[in-house]
């Protein structure tokens, strides 16, 4: 008895003739192993088409034949393997699927460009063991501009900057180590991920979290983003780009990393944040060539008691910050980060350090601050 088809599914004439022509040689290939179903008249007619091919002894060419698709031996075995294990009552959508693989939640086919391989990472709540493994050699294009990167997989912008639960750290209670988890979080937005300041803007944002009780550290950091020079330069801090130079390749900026907390030492919680970045560019009037700069940056702050210190209400303390850029020209202060391009002779100073990886999270920064390397990869 067979069962009439829903409107959802797809009738025999809104299917191609080969696809009806390979259905009716699995058919009667498996029909030993399946119940039979009544065919229709379409199904009828192709099927004595087929008997008198084979009596002149013509065979029809395949639906799915060439060369992409012989080198893939070995799924197409265990597909078939699947269809005679199936039967013929659904050969008909596997057809379908065939056509339109996207019909199948998750692409069991390999066409969905969110595989396993691209699927993001969990976040990180340790430091990795060992540098990321080798990405895929390709390029990164203005669609694709993560190509090739381990950052692929790493979140987006702010979703990369997951804040730890808050809890009471002796008698700091869980509200204030909240508070300053939330301001150590708006200050590598504001320092790293706001649109206008990655641009060149002044980091506003950013600078409003700081203390300004804080002796010299806004006072230095003015005079940076006034007057940038080798002794105070914006970058150790902000992530900056000459707008003038380059521009960014669409709107993400990868992201990944981690926040800590403990007892601080001016009677508050000192937070101390490890994130990289990566920022991918194309030069502001010219070939369409994408690179990508990466900035780790480490830092530690602390929501310091005002009943017992001369501080703000609201404002972090700058304790520490430290950063390791790749892919920026050497020995250059004017305030902004410079990708090299492949395409390009190098500009600035010859690097003069080691080969570093920048995706490697596994280390501390611990470097010369007066020497420039290279990287193995962008």
């Amino acid at each position: 008895m067979s069962e009439t088809p829903s409107d959802d599914e797809p009738s025999a004439s809104e299917l191609p003739d080969d696809v009806w022509e390979q259905f009716i040689r699995d058919a009667e290939r498996n029909s030993h192993a399946s119940a039979p179903k009544e065919p229709s008249a379409r199904a009828r007619m192709v099927t004595e088409r087929l008997r008198q091919q084979e009596a002149r002894g013509e065979s029809p060419p395949g639906w799915r034949t060439g060369p992409a698709w012989q080198e893939m031996n070995g799924r197409t075995a265990r597909r078939r393997k699947l269809w005679a294990v199936l039967g013929v009552p659904v050969a008909v959508a596997v057809a379908l699927v065939a056509l339109k693989p996207s019909l199948l939640p998750g692409d069991p086919f390999g066409t969905d460009e969110s595989s396993a391989a691209a699927s993001p990472l969990p976040d990180e709540t340790a430091a990795p063991s060992a540098a990321p493994g080798a990405s895929d050699p390709e390029m990164p294009t203005l669609d694709k501009p993560f190509a090739g990167s381990p950052a692929l997989r790493w979140a987006d912008g702010e979703a990369g900057i997951v804040l730890p639960e808050a809890k009471a750290v002796g008698p700091v209670p869980k509200d204030r180590v909240e508070q300053a988890l939330k301001l150590t979080k708006k200050l590598l937005v504001g320092a790293n991920l706001d649109p206008k300041a990655v641009r060149g803007a002044r980091p506003e944002a950013a600078l409003s979290v700081l203390d300004p009780k804080q002796p010299d550290v806004l006072d230095d950091l003015g005079i940076a983003l006034r007057s940038p020079s080798r002794k105070h330069d914006p970058v150790t801090l902000f992530s900056r780009f000459d707008p003038d130079e380059v521009r960014p390749v669409g709107d993400v900026i990868k992201t990944r990393g981690r926040m800590t907390f403990e007892k601080g030492s001016h009677g508050g919680v000192a937070v101390r944040a490890d994130y990289t970045f990566v920022y991918p560019v194309v030069r502001a009037d010219g070939p369409t060539e994408v690179t990508r700069t990466i900035v780790r940056r480490v830092l530690e702050a602390e929501l310091a008691d005002p009943a017992r210190y001369q501080v703000t209400e609201g404002r972090l303390l700058l304790l520490e910050y430290d950063q390791e850029i790749g892919n920026s020209s050497c020995d250059v202060y004017d305030g902004y980060l410079h990708p090299e391009f492949p395409s390009s002779r190098p500009t600035g100073a010859a690097p003069s350090g080691p080969t570093t990886d920048p995706y490697d999270r596994s280390k501390d920064i611990d470097r010369d601050p007066d020497e420039c390397g290279t990287v193995s990869r962008t």
